[in-house]
């Protein structure tokens, strides 16, 4: 079953005096799955960032329909919208977004706050496990900048997992970490959506696209290519990544 459908998705930006225009993305077409762990590929200024934030209702799109769980997104009422992301939609950016006045605690609860639904109680019993699954039981009367990227990069997660979102969205989550905090985070993914939850993530990191399910390729707006992992090993799937990303860099055919 799908739970995000992206339906010939067209952006144009027009510049502050309307002399030219911008096309950033053209005719996107595909739809992620329930449990899927998809990553989105692409040179600096391909059009990825744009179509991350019309996926997170962040932006509009010039034409075309994003619908999740078949709800078109751009029918989600302007006053509604802050609402309908802390509900349905988890967010893992590059640079942690935490609040350094907020212990990790709080960070994590902090859209539990925003919604008004959910009681102290509750929370306590939500934030349990998911410290637990990630490791951070012993950091949460810590504040961000008494942690290591790794750690707040877990804080994150938690954040963004707290509200059971249908979709969780990652923008270059493992662009600020380095290597071993880089592998750390790889196999939270991995097991997150190994327990059923769905992933989109934008990323630059072939080692980082090599632990998703399939990868979508876009260039000039358009997807370009797309590889399913299927039965692959990581280290084929690493080159058949890394040999895509090649072919968008000099004009060739992906294979």
């Amino acid at each position: 079953m799908a739970i995000l459908d992206v339906n010939n998705i067209r952006k144009v930006y027009i510049t502050r005096f309307g002399g030219n225009r911008v096309e950033a993305l053209r005719d996107i077409n595909f739809s992620v799955e329930e449990g899927e762990y998809v990553a989105i590929m692409g040179e600096s200024g391909s059009g990825k960032s744009t179509l991350l934030n019309i996926l997170a209702a962040l932006d509009q799109p010039t034409s075309g329909e994003v619908l999740l769980d078949g709800k078109p997104m751009g029918d989600i009422p302007e006053k509604e919208l802050a609402a309908f992301r802390r509900e349905n939609l988890g967010f893992v950016f590059q640079d942690f977004n935490l609040l350094d006045t907020f212990s990790i605690r709080d960070n994590i609860y902090l859209p539990l706050v925003l919604s008004g639904h959910v009681g102290p109680t509750e929370m306590a019993l939500r934030i349990k496990p998911l410290a637990q699954r990630l490791g951070i039981e012993q950091l949460l009367a810590k504040y961000p900048y008494e942690v290591s990227g790794g750690e707040k990069q877990r804080a994150a997660i938690a954040r963004a997992l707290i509200t059971g979102p249908r979709l969780l969205l990652a923008d270059e989550p493992t662009g600020a970490l380095d290597s071993r905090a880089t592998d750390g985070l790889l196999d939270i993914f991995e097991e997150v959506n190994r327990q059923g939850q769905t992933i989109l993530m934008v990323t630059h990191s072939t080692k980082a696209a090599s632990h998703a399910k399939r990868i979508l390729f876009i260039k000039d707006g358009q997807i370009f290519h797309q590889i399913y992992r299927g039965d692959m090993s990581r280290a084929s799937l690493f080159q058949q990544i890394a040999d895509a990303q090649a072919a968008l860099m000099t004009g060739g055919d992906a294979q």
